[in-house]
């Protein structure tokens, strides 16, 4: 069987470095972007996605997408609010080209992009686009940091980084879906104001490391209770229990 997930898992890759070279890597991100966001609703694994969603109102305050990648689930967010500001923060050039014409094809133009990595200090940073057999895995791109020890080999690319407290002013904040590849517990002490203020629901994917302990630590500290969502109802999560790596953060 794990012969068989690893010769699965290689030809996928094989494909995915065909189309990247056939379509160029700009054009494969859009029409992947595209698929995706068509079928999202379709995705077993996105469900707690959409779960998500049904615990915020529109108009009753703005969204975070950080981490907002392809914009695939900042279009899904603009849809379902369409009197609400969504925030999408994404620092990558090909993944900022192909956002703006996702927004733009879709008519999102009240999804503010903003091109800029979210952490604990503002400057700048490195960040990796992993590479596997000549294929770019951009779903993975994340902060070069010591604490991340996977996927670091690729492109490095140098972009501005900022805290959500330093970027978010004065408005209210009724949700924040966030996905940074591990990077999520520098980016929430760097939005601690606009989170213990604004008390938003919090999606997070998080693997099971030190940075998944490290968001529970601090979010439990700011009366933050964790959830998963089980046969499409939010329980409280049990780590004996769920072995989840979406989760919903609820304040109270």
């Amino acid at each position: 069987m794990l012969f068989l997930r690893r010769y699965f898992y290689q030809v996928k890759n094989t494909i995915k470095y065909i189309l990247q070279k056939l379509l160029g890597f700009r054009t494969y991100l859009y029409v992947f972007a595209l698929f995706k966001i068509r079928t999202l609703h379709k995705d077993s694994k996105e469900k707690d996605f959409f779960r998500f969603l049904d615990l915020m109102r529109d108009g009753n305050g703005a969204i975070l997408d950080v981490g907002a990648n392809l914009g695939i689930m900042t279009v899904h967010l603009a849809r379902r609010f369409p009197n609400t500001h969504i925030h999408a923060f994404e620092p990558m050039p090909d993944n900022i080209s192909v956002l703006r014409r996702v927004l733009q094809k879709f008519g999102s133009s009240h999804a503010e992009v903003h091109e800029i990595a979210v952490g604990e200090n503002p400057g700048n940073i490195d960040m990796i686009l992993p590479e596997k057999s000549g294929a770019k895995m951009q779903g993975l791109t994340h902060v070069k940091h010591p604490s991340i020890t996977e996927w670091n080999e690729g492109s490095e690319f140098s972009v501005k980084i900022d805290t959500l407290d330093n970027l978010i002013n004065g408005e209210k904040i009724q949700g924040i879906k966030i996905d940074i590849e591990n990077f999520e517990y520098f980016a929430f002490k760097g939005g601690k104001r606009i989170i213990s203020t604004n008390k938003p629901v919090i999606y997070a994917e998080l693997w099971d490391n030190e940075n998944r302990k490290n968001c529970f630590d601090l979010l439990q500290e700011m009366n933050y209770r964790i959830h998963v969502v089980v046969e499409d109802k939010l329980v409280q999560y049990d780590p004996t229990a769920h072995h989840h790596q979406n989760f919903i953060f609820i304040n109270g």
